[in-house]
């Protein structure tokens, strides 16, 4: 493929983060294939003429079925909310678009399946936006257990805090109804851990897990953008339909034994997004709060000397710091989309599926519906059982 020319479902949280990416790739990475920003759409005409001139898109359209039939647009980039996902990328994969589809993949597991056959079967590309796995540090995390400096895997821990709903006046958005994002906390959050999981040590087995919905009701929302909203003034309330908190323990296929905890409740932490592993011979600490640092131990290490060194992983051994700054010189949250647009530019111009892609967004959605299957059946859930 000698172009990528990106049309764009979605303009606020994730399409700014996503347009920001499509722009800084080829100033940092220009031996890889440019993204032409061509076509954004939205529903709200008004709304979108104005981001389409902030963001930098070329031609605005207001209905996705129009962006999905037009010739002249190569790759369907869905970041809307989690509802429209399957519709969007069946339509898209039945045109022959390219397609990017922000997590969680749809909402449930046989949809999802059903995105990557329609995907599968059309001979497109289809990726998933799992954007921490392309934090330099989470990469030397991959390297270090790959090639055996942490020996044996024996534990995978992993959280993710946020607590911006705290408030129970904080209105009912669209990420606490069930019938539009699929989950709360565990869909929302515990999604990226579980692929974390997947990514650095390998597929779950099992699973049993608690969900807690802390507060029932909420406000109905005015007006909402990203992760905030308001409210009018005594507003009506409706009903919180996921999950403000889930938890669960898993079995990895490989012996290894893992804890994830994703919570929208955890006063204080605005997006701790933390994992450790343990092997036989080292241990490694990830805290995404500081992104661009790994606490890695290891048992080599002289006895006097031993102990959890921090890396920062900006120097040139590090994955994507050629294309950056002077060593010591930090990278951010917005970098994770210029380094995952650089793998989708990478396999275009390759060729090949991109990494990850629907098949990982179909394992991730598998091991989400099993810990729902053990909450509600209370029981150690196989992943065999996901069919």
């Amino acid at each position: 493929m000698k172009q990528l020319r990106i049309g764009m479902i979605g303009y606020k949280f994730m399409g700014k983060a996503h347009s920001n990416a499509y722009r800084s790739l080829p100033m940092f990475f220009p031996k890889a294939l440019k993204p032409e920003m061509a076509v954004l759409c939205g529903r709200n005409a008004a709304a979108l003429q104005e981001a389409a001139a902030r963001l930098g898109w070329s031609d605005t359209v207001t209905d996705w079925r129009e962006l999905v039939g037009r010739e002249d647009i190569d790759l369907i980039d869905i970041n809307a909310p989690s509802d429209a996902h399957k519709e969007i990328a069946l339509a898209a994969a039945k045109a022959g678009k390219h397609i990017f589809c922000e997590k969680p993949l749809a909402l449930t597991l046989a949809d999802s399946r059903e995105m990557l056959e329609a995907a599968e079967e059309a001979g497109v590309m289809h990726m998933v936006g799992f954007n921490y796995r392309f934090s330099p540090a989470v990469r030397l995390a991959k390297r270090l257990v790959e090639s055996g400096r942490l020996g044996q895997i024996y534990h995978f821990r992993a959280w993710f805090l946020q607590d911006w709903i705290l408030d129970p006046e904080f209105p009912l958005v669209w990420r606490l109804q069930k019938e539009i994002a699929g989950s709360g906390s565990h869909g929302d959050l515990g999604a990226h851990l579980i692929d974390l999981a997947h990514f650095l040590v390998g597929d779950i087995h099992e699973v049993i897990g608690m969900s807690e919905t802390f507060i029932k009701e909420r406000p109905l929302a005015a007006e909402m953008t990203g992760l905030s909203a308001k409210a009018n003034a005594d507003a009506p309330k409706g009903p919180v339909t996921v999950d403000d908190a889930t938890l669960f323990l898993a079995r990895f296929a490989n012996g290894a034994i893992g804890s994830f905890e994703a919570t929208r409740f955890a006063a204080g932490h605005r997006s701790t997004n933390s994992f450790e592993i343990n092997g036989s011979l080292g241990s490694v600490k990830f805290d995404f709060e500081r992104m661009n640092e790994l606490e890695v131990y290891l048992t080599s290490d002289e006895e006097d000397v031993q102990g959890f060194r921090r890396v920062l992983a900006t120097d040139p051994a590090h994955d994507y710091a050629e294309a950056w700054w002077p060593p010591g010189h930090t990278i951010g949250f917005e970098h994770t989309f210029i380094h995952e647009f650089l793998e989708l530019s990478s396999a275009a111009a390759e060729g090949r599926q991109p990494v990850p892609n629907f098949h990982d967004g179909v394992k991730c959605q598998a091991v989400l519906e099993a810990v729902e299957r053990s909450v509600e059946e209370r029981r150690w859930v196989q992943l065999s059982e996901m069919q």
